[in-house]
């Protein structure tokens, strides 16, 4: 099938069939910590800070990794970090199963992991175009990526609730220490031919500086990184406000809060096969203004919803728009940056992306908490709007001073 064709590259397969479990066992770690705090904390504070701790190191340290990565052999950095990862989930494992409950130091191996991730993100995007022999099929490796992702994002915190209800926590974190085995193998059967360049002589702040510079004075390249950064920072976190919806909104319980999340789930899924069965990356452009319309839009109409399946259909087509938005965004950087390059791009999309993400959701808060939930996801909604009004301007005045300089 065609929707599966990048899997026919032996590298790719290999990297997709070890992630999904390592995936997998992310999330149940990620719904363990966060049953586990709140559980002997009883504190939404703490909650909220070892999400913030996970997620803002990519905000500072991703165009560094970036750099790094362009500097060095990607493949031997992500094997690095993969084990390092698998380090960091034994350490909490061993924390949890000898029940030794000591939240600053659950705090600290979070903020560990965050570190980790903003070098292992930005490698795994940057080293897929080499895992696709070719470059036609990058878009449906991309997309098949995502896929993986949030079906790994809809089975691992399932599955971390029949442990947690059966077993305990320490099984979950245990699990996501063992997943890590299979990404290893899949990672060392691996045959990549790629060329690494000669060490750099200029120095890592030289670097830096040259990948912001390549970066802005591509402007297609820093358009997609500025919408993708405004949509984290104000649309996206309206995904922290689901709890509230669930149970003040609709009088739901965990079970209503689960189908929220389902249901961005399965719109996420969807939007990530038809991305995946993109023949061509020639519409990138265009896809990524429908789909940050339909999900600005789709988030109004969630705010507005009376009813609760009628909110389930509009948080789905927020799932696809948003989907559909970053995985856009992140095959257009991907495939359009020159290869010495690539790392950098891609890692100022994922400071764009994951690193906005935290402190937009402590701005949504405080907007629900001044407005209420339903105004601050109004507002998401419509400065997603905005912005995508914004973007479309900014690529039609671009297309007409280029056709003004070919007459």
């Amino acid at each position: 099938m065609s929707i599966f064709r990048s899997l026919k590259y032996r590298n790719f397969k290999l990297f997709f069939y070890g992630q999904s479990i390592s995936l997998i066992g992310t999330w149940m770690q990620k719904t363990a910590v966060s049953w586990l705090v709140y559980r002997l904390t009883g504190s939404a504070l703490l909650l909220g800070l070892v999400g913030f701790v996970s997620l803002i190191p990519s905000l500072i340290l991703s165009p560094f990794a970036g750099s790094l990565i362009d500097r060095y052999d990607r493949y031997k950095i992500l094997v690095i970090t993969q084990v390092v990862s698998m380090l960091q989930a034994g350490a909490l494992a061993a924390l949890i199963f000898f029940e030794y409950y000591n939240i600053p130091m659950i705090i600290a191996l979070s903020l560990v992991q965050g570190i980790i991730n903003a070098f292992d993100v930005t490698c795994r995007q940057s080293l897929m175009v080499e895992m696709v022999d070719n470059k036609e099929d990058l878009p449906n490796a991309i997309a098949l990526n995502s896929t993986m992702t949030n079906l790994a994002r809809i089975a691992g915190p399932a599955l971390a609730g029949m442990l947690l209800s059966a077993f305990g926590e320490d099984f979950c974190f245990i699990g996501n220490f063992l997943s890590y085995i299979p990404v290893l193998l899949c990672l060392f059967m691996m045959r990549l031919n790629l060329t690494v360049s000669a060490p750099s002589q200029k120095s890592i702040w030289v670097e830096l500086e040259g990948g912001f510079r390549y970066v802005t004075a591509d402007k297609g390249l820093t358009s997609m990184i500025i919408l993708i950064g405004i949509s984290s920072l104000f649309v996206i976190p309206f995904n922290t406000l689901m709890p509230i919806f669930a149970k003040d909104i609709f009088n739901g319980s965990a079970k209503t809060f689960s189908w929220f999340e389902s249901a961005a789930g399965l719109g996420s899924v969807a939007s990530a096969m038809y991305m995946a069965n993109l023949k061509s990356s020639r519409f990138l452009v265009k896809i990524t203004m429908v789909a940050s319309a339909i999900f600005g839009a789709s988030l109004i109409f969630l705010s507005l919803s009376g009813t609760l399946a009628v909110a389930l259909f509009f948080m789905t087509i927020t799932g696809l728009g948003m989907m559909a938005q970053t995985s856009s965004i992140n095959t257009y950087i991907q495939t359009h940056s020159i290869p010495e390059m690539r790392g950098r791009a891609i890692s100022y999309f994922v400071m764009a992306y994951q690193g906005m993400i935290p402190i937009g959701s402590l701005l949504i808060g405080w907007t629900a908490n001044a407005f209420g939930p339903r105004m601050a996801v109004t507002i998401a909604g419509g400065i997603g709007l905005l912005a995508t009004a914004g973007f479309m301007f900014y690529k039609h005045k671009v297309n007409a001073t280029k056709h003004l300089a070919f007459e």
